[in-house]
């Protein structure tokens, strides 16, 4: 079996700034990648030069076997693209745009029929053809847009930010509809700043300022990017609590996580900093090793990557 993407050294420059930094990747058939990063790290230049719409400085890419360089019209009838701003016309209604960009796919009558009405049980848009598509609120008109990309049958699917501005239940529906197409043999590339919706696919790469800094599974990531034991702190005060802690020369990293706090702290010196909380007089609190989350790995790559530039 043959990757769907191969990606080695791709580079994008425009001047002097380098958008891309010879980065290099496989995503295999069948499969969720996500690619987790800040705005303005890589992520949608990236999927613009798989999908034929941006050159590249140097590299290769091969987008289901064709050259990213020499055959951008070949990947564009084989790929499925919803960009970060969805490409849809709010003075048409569903049914008007899915016929549109149906037509724009070269299909027609009674096939393009058939593929809308399967669209609309697939995404839940049955009831809504005459719906005006900019009266739709965001997470329906995200539904709409994908329809739209895959109206085609498209072998590989990118999706950049697909749920940026959507409310969590929302998102987490649209997710549902990832892994559905991910079961039928669809390959789903997928950018996002979210780091929970990291955790949902299959491989994963985290990039910062155009360069991967963590791959693999979620699960290997944490695994190989954050061998150590983790601690959870529950206490009264975590915000007087993270003040104290992170002058302690015994925890190496602590970041907050809602009322709670994650404390990576050098091996064998968990007594001192319970010693510490407990003379602390912030009242009782709960020390407990807990597994990484992808937000952890996040935050120390980011710390590395900054200390690695300050030598």
């Amino acid at each position: 079996m043959k990757p769907a993407v191969e990606v080695r050294e791709l580079t994008k420059k425009f001047g002097q700034f380098v958008a891309v930094d010879r980065i290099s990747f496989e995503v295999w058939p069948g499969t969720v990648f996500g690619f987790l990063g800040a705005n303005g790290a890589g992520k949608s230049t990236t999927i613009r030069m798989l999908c034929g719409l941006l050159t590249p400085t140097s590299g290769m890419a091969l987008v289901a076997g064709f050259d990213v360089y020499k055959e951008s019209d070949k990947i564009k009838q084989v790929i499925g693209y919803m960009s970060q701003k969805f490409s849809l016309y709010q003075d048409l209604t569903v049914k008007e745009n899915l016929e549109f960009f149906g037509r724009v796919y070269g299909l027609k009558n009674k096939e393009l029929e058939a593929r809308i009405e399967r669209l609309k049980k697939i995404t839940g848009l049955v009831g809504l053809e005459n719906s005006l598509t900019g009266d739709l609120p965001v997470g329906w008109r995200q539904r709409l847009a994908l329809s739209c990309a895959l109206l085609h049958d498209p072998e590989i699917i990118f999706l950049d930010e697909p749920t940026g501005g959507v409310d969590p239940l929302s998102r987490r529906n649209f997710w549902d509809l990832i892994y559905e197409l991910a079961e039928n043999g669809k390959t789903v590339f997928v950018t996002t700043h979210y780091l929970d919706e990291a955790e949902y696919c299959h491989e994963l790469r985290i990039i910062h300022n155009g360069k991967i800094i963590a791959e693999g599974s979620p699960q290997e990531i944490k695994k190989n990017y954050f061998p150590e034991n983790l601690y959870e702190l529950v206490c009264p005060e975590p915000l007087e609590a993270y003040d104290s802690l992170k002058r302690l020369p015994e925890v190496e990293q602590i970041s907050l996580f809602g009322k709670k706090l994650h404390l990576l702290v050098k091996s064998g010196e968990i007594e001192k900093v319970k010693v510490q909380l407990k003379g602390s007089g912030w009242g009782d609190f709960e020390l407990r090793p807990v597994i990484p989350t992808i937000e952890d790995v996040f935050i120390r790559r980011l710390e590395e990557v900054a200390g690695e530039k300050g030598k």
